[in-house]
């Protein structure tokens, strides 16, 4: 197998916190915390957070604040707000962040591909014409061509014309 090294991403993986238990969880119960997190908005119901391992920049997740592993367990009010969120998220893609498409998805365990399964999530995916490449067939491996934090700024910048 050949590497691919990405030295600049050194400080990004030591400095990571350590989290114990769902980290969703521990990003909702700590507010404080929103810029470190990379949290987009958050209100009674839901937060919107920036996914670490984006397929695309501009990558990020409606989440809950309720730990469940099941979607039909979840409050349908909680359901309806996700939905509005989603529908405020694919409109501040398209027209704020210039996203072509918008993938939308949730993988419900760990048997349909989740990474996180003990508390459902859902993905919104900005995507652009050609923004797909040989190398993550071939290599395995993700080229994310922008910087990460500029990104978070300036979606965090447009969140509150967005999202209510």
């Amino acid at each position: 197998m050949d590497h691919l090294y990405a030295p600049w991403r050194t400080a990004y993986i030591t400095n990571e916190e350590k989290i114990e238990g769902c980290v969703f969880c521990h990003i909702s119960e700590h507010p404080e915390r929103d810029e470190k997190h990379h949290v987009l908005f958050r209100d009674d119901r839901c937060f919107i957070v920036m996914n670490r391992y984006p397929y695309t920049p501009g990558h990020f997740m409606i989440i809950p604040h309720r730990h469940t592993d099941a979607l039909e367990t979840l409050d349908p009010d909680v359901w309806l707000r996700i939905s509005a969120l989603a529908h405020q998220g694919v409109r501040m893609l398209k027209e704020g962040f210039g996203a072509e498409g918008v993938n939308l998805g949730m993988n419900l365990g760990a048997a349909a591909g989740a990474g996180i399964a003990e508390h459902i999530h859902l993905h919104l995916v900005p995507r652009f014409q050609r923004d797909t490449n040989f190398i993550t067939t071939i290599g395995e491996t993700r080229v994310y061509s922008t910087d990460f934090q500029k990104v978070y700024e300036k979606l965090k910048s447009m969140a509150g014309g967005y999202f209510a």
